[in-house]
């Protein structure tokens, strides 16, 4: 019996189209060498493996900086637009492994690093994961990043380069403790200070008014310094240009033109240009900023905030002459104690377009949140499906699965995702449908092995891998997934002989400090986990199993070996979601309400092909009108899961019944990997390009340093 191949073997299968294949390998040893050496001065007699990571990270960025600089050179030459991207967050999650796969590098890399005696995945397992965001929203940033690159848009990230990541989670009796997420102790190999680009930031102080207009006076001045972070898509390098220690994200917002005409444009002409994404309806997350602390901090922003909300007012004054309570509705500026300046009413009237991120929840930014300011400008309005970059979500993560898409299909599927369609083809080939099956049962022995090593529990490999992993919070509805762990249980513990299908249901996910109830929701499900883990009626018929400190680099293991993607939050509330995707692209079966891009993943899959319950958006709206006074003590969110748990029951009895059958399970999963095509980040930033941004995608292939340009 021949011995399986590695995941580095598998990847050596794959190769992204445009980009060499195998490199030089004498010279990446010598550049291995040479950075030890001089770099970290450093020789094989006292070298750790953490240097031995570093040299090799610096060995690759030498790779990556030399197309970089050819790409800013092709791009000063040519003057495109440029796309400045400003985030909160950019979860990049590791780079190295990312790097060598888009680079075509990993090869060369890898046969390097073996015949220097050492291993690549001990190295690849030391980075740190990058501590520039947490959550949805900073992942999706970073995949945006990477599909700009990919189709060759001239585009830069802006964010902040946190010192501390937002916190290292552990679980200590049950309970969330956080601790400090110190990623830079070690230092960052792939970023570069920019310290000729420091630049004053002022706050505090006063205004004058002068003969020569408003001056800000008497202000206190941080000085800050940028770093650039160096990435690398499928075509052209693109970067996150990110400014230290600002306090407060307003900060950069107000601060970023400064930034970008210092340090990129170099005509410096501007048109109107700002675009507003909205990522969330929930009323906690669409940011009110008190009067007094702008009145404080930013006296001189706050007088241009005013204005700009009395010439809209005045605009929707001369629309609707005496309509007093639209104006209230409309103002940037909500009155109360204190009173509060509304940042997403700012942010709409200060751009030529808004989008939501998945075509329901879209819907409800027009119809709802912003319907006010759609009734006058509908066509600002328009709505951008969120999507996940294939490179680093399959080829990455999950190259056996790659490689056999790729033996069916061809390799284009990695740079056009709607190539896996192809996939159709062999839904009832027997091979194929036993191919996929093996890949994925390698990812759950893979992950179990995991388990058992870091968590020291054993789990079946056989049972469903059902799998919830996100950010803890109410309307994700940890607390559902756990009512059924509940009754599973239950019903083990009254019929203890009953033959029943084996599940290892895993939730991970940080809680925001302050959230309570977030925090209480680890609590009960980690102590639902002490009770069924150890109960020996249950046996392996049921593992529950709380994933610590969830991350990217976790991400990459759990989401190949997932069988069950729970996407279960209440209809209505989730914006678009990301994980969803990432899990129907790596073969998993998505049992979720008609929520965010679930509605979509349904459309292009076939309902039947998803485990869909639940209320829909209409009937939760009809909830909320009907039930306010009747539920006064019970929250609005815990009444709703009440509401879905009887369907939500049933649907996974559905869920049981199918695997019992593997087979016609495989042809789900084949069809539903084959529906994934959509979701590619690539397709959501063509369409931004095209829609929003005023720029075409370019499939220009800039020639690496080596090479002479045309």
């Amino acid at each position: 019996m021949s011995k399986p191949l590695t995941d580095h073997e598998k990847r050596k299968q794959i190769s992204v189209r445009g980009i060499a294949g195998l490199g030089d390998v004498a010279e990446i040893k010598k550049s291995f060498n040479r950075h030890l050496h001089f770099t970290l001065v450093k020789d094989r007699n006292v070298a750790t493996p953490r240097d031995y990571y570093f040299a090799l990270a610096h060995t690759v960025r030498d790779h990556l900086v030399g197309r970089w600089i050819r790409t800013q050179q092709y791009y000063y030459e040519k003057d495109p637009k440029r796309i400045h991207y400003l985030s909160l967050e950019f979860y990049m999650g590791r780079t190295l492994q990312n790097t060598m796969i888009n680079l075509g590098l990993q090869n060369a890399c890898d046969e390097a690093i073996y015949q220097l005696g050492l291993d690549l995945e001990e190295l690849e397992d030391i980075e740190e994961d990058a501590g520039l965001g947490n959550g949805g929203l900073g992942r999706l940033a970073a995949c945006f990043l990477d599909s700009m690159a990919s189709l060759g848009l001239a585009a830069y990230g802006y964010g902040i380069r946190y010192e501390f990541g937002i916190f290292n989670q552990k679980i200590t009796n049950g309970w969330q403790v956080e601790e400090a997420d110190d990623w830079l102790r070690y230092g960052n190999p792939w970023e570069k200070a920019r310290p000729e680009y420091m630049l004053p930031v002022h706050f505090y102080g006063r205004v004058e008014h002068t003969n020569e207009g408003p001056k800000w006076v008497d202000t206190q001045v941080t000085v800050q310094v940028c770093f650039i972070f160096f990435l690398w898509g499928t075509n052209a390098p693109t970067r996150i240009v990110i400014p230290v220690n600002f306090d407060l994200f307003l900060k950069l917002q107000l601060y970023s033109i400064k930034i970008i005409t210092s340090m990129e444009c170099p005509h410096k002409t501007w048109k109107p240009t700002c675009a507003y994404t909205n990522h969330t309806v929930l009323p906690e997350a669409l940011e009110r900023w008190p009067i007094y602390m702008f009145e404080k901090l930013l006296p001189r922003h706050l007088q241009i905030i005013y204005e700009i909300n009395q010439r809209h007012l005045d605009r929707v004054a001369a629309l609707y002459p005496g309509d007093n309570d639209r104006l209230r509705r409309m103002s940037l500026i909500e009155e109360g104690n204190p009173k509060r300046i509304n940042m997403a009413h700012l942010c709409v009237v200060g751009s030529h377009a808004v989008n939501g991120v998945a075509r329901i929840h879209s819907d409800i930014v027009k119809t709802t949140v912003f319907k006010d300011f759609c009734d006058i400008e509908p066509e600002k309005f328009q709505n951008k499906t969120n999507g996940i970059t294939p490179r680093r979500w399959l080829v990455l993560c999950n190259p056996g699965l790659a490689d056999i898409i790729a033996e069916k299909i061809g390799e284009e599927f990695l740079t056009d995702l709607f190539q896996l369609r192809k996939l159709l083809d062999f839904v009832d080939d027997e091979m194929f449908i036993r191919d996929v099956a093996k890949v994925k049962q390698e990812n759950k022995l893979k992950f179990a092995a995991y388990l058992e090593s870091e968590y020291k529990v054993k789990i079946n490999p056989e049972s469903i891998f059902d799998i919830q992993v996100k950010r803890i919070h109410e309307y994700k509805r940890q607390l559902l997934n756990c009512l059924h762990v509940i009754t599973l249980y239950n019903r083990i513990k009254k019929e203890p002989n009953k033959k029943f299908v084996p599940r290892t249901v895993m939730i991970g996910g940080k809680a925001a400090p302050g959230y309570h109830m977030a925090k209480m929701i680890i609590k009960l499900f980690t102590s639902v986990g002490e009770v069924v883990n150890h109960d020996p009626v249950v046996g392996d018929r049921l593992k529950v199993i709380f994933l610590e400190n969830y991350r990217v680099s976790l991400a990459e293991k759990v989401i190949p070996a997932a069988d069950l993607s729970e996407q279960i939050s209440t209809a209505g509330t989730e914006a678009s979601g990301t994980g969803n995707m990432k899990f129907m692209l790596n073969g998993a079966l998505t049992i979720g309400t008609m929520d965010g891009a679930n509605v979509e993943m349904a459309e292009e899959a076939g309902e039947e092909n998803l485990f869909i319950f639940g209320m829909r958006v209409e009937d939760v709206e009809a909830m909320d009108k009907k039930g306010k006074v009747a539920i006064n003590h019970i929250t609005g969110t815990l009444f709703k899961v009440f509401a879905d748990y009887e369907a939500y029951i049933s649907c996974q009895e559905k869920v049981n019944e199918l695997y019992r059958n593997p087979k016609e399970w495989t042809k789900k999963v084949i069809r539903n990997i084959a529906a994934s095509g959509k979701f590619s980040s690539d397709r959501t930033i063509a369409e931004y390009a095209r829609e929003i941004w005023g720029v075409e995608p370019s499939d220009v292939k800039i020639p690496p340093p080596n090479e002479p340009r045309e």
